[in-house]
Parts: C-alpha cells; structure tokens; sequence
C-alpha cells in the first residue's frame, strides 16, 4: 500500500483522473460489450429464424425440364448465381395451381445434360423461380456475426467516449496552461524590480 501511495505521489491530479476515466472505460466495458454481443447475436438469431421458417413455408422444391443454358455472356456482374458458379438454365416447369411456366432459373445441383434434363429448382407460391431457402446453420453463422459486431460497437463506443472525456481534459489543461502562461508574460523577466 505504501508503494501504491508512493507511485501516486509523483503522478499529477490530471494523470489521476485521466487515469480514472480509463479505468471506468474499463469497469464499463467488462459486462456492457459481452452484454450488447449476447442481445444484438439474440435478437438477430431469433429474427433470422423466424425468415428460414417463413421462406420454408412459401417456397418450395420444384420440377422442371431444362429447355437451354443461359449464355455466360447474359449474366450480369451483380448475378449471386454468377458469383457463386451455380449454373442457370432456361427451364420449363408447372406453377402449384397448374398452369405451365418457363425461364431463366437456377437448378438446385449442377444439371446433368442438355435440353430435356430433369432439375429441381425453387419456386415461391406463384410458381416463379426464387433462390432456395435460408438454411437454420446459415441463420445462425449470420446471428454470430452480428453479435459479433455489436460486441465491437460496444467496444467502439465506450472507447469513443474515453478518448472524448480525455481529450476535453487534455484541452481544459492547456486553457488553464494558457492562461496561467499568460499571466507570468506579464512580470517575464522583470523578477525583483520595481518597474
């Protein structure tokens, strides 16, 4: 404890309370960035759940007869399919009322031949071609990331504020600095005259 007291002896008032700010950043920090990971990874977990059941209730596995592949050069940049290598085809298949369809739709494995090929693609309660459901492994990989990101944002904030409060403190420092500065420019150099 002596040690302690001897430390703090050579340290100014503004480095103690500089020092105060960060260990209350820190004291902060412990339960509110687990707390902020644990509630945003939650709420995204339970809102993404909800979105797999909602998209495994409205679309559904169908099958179609590949009439053409789609020309590489037809996909735009933005294509996921694109991007992702899944190959699209120019598929005919029936909607859930009946009524018969055809285009562009991406199978749900690689299609094994050309034209006359039976695939499964996705299609929503209209008959038209949708991607295939989220999976729940999926949502929940995206639910992590997410608390992962409020976990960094209650970080951010809470060091955002530290260095706020000691920059206001470094700046009420040189003001008061300035000021004193200000006041011995006045006797600068005239130590024990008379003027």
């Amino acid at each position: 404890m002596g040690a302690v007291r001897g430390v703090r002896r050579w340290w100014r008032a503004a480095d103690r309370r500089e020092a105060r700010v960060t260990l209350g950043a820190l004291l902060l920090l412990v339960p509110v960035a687990p707390a902020a990971g644990w509630a945003g990874g939650a709420l995204a977990d339970a809102s993404l759940q909800r979105e797999v059941r909602a998209q495994q209730e409205e679309r559904r596995a169908t099958d179609a007869v590949v009439v053409d592949r789609v020309p590489e050069g037809r996909r735009s940049a933005g294509d996921p399919d694109a991007a992702s290598g899944r190959t699209t085809v120019v598929a005919a298949w029936r909607a859930p009322d009946g009524t018969p369809r055809s285009g562009e739709a991406a199978p749900v494995s690689a299609p094994g031949g050309g034209p006359g090929a039976r695939v499964r693609i996705w299609t929503d309660r209209e008959g038209l071609p949708v991607p295939p459901p989220m999976e729940a492994r999926t949502a929940r990989t995206h639910a992590l990331l997410g608390g992962a990101g409020a976990f960094l944002l209650a970080v951010g904030c809470v060091e955002a504020g530290r260095r706020l409060a000691v920059a206001r403190m470094v700046r009420q420092r040189y003001a008061r600095l300035d000021r004193e500065w200000a006041e011995a420019d006045q006797d600068w150099g005239r130590a024990g005259t008379d003027r």
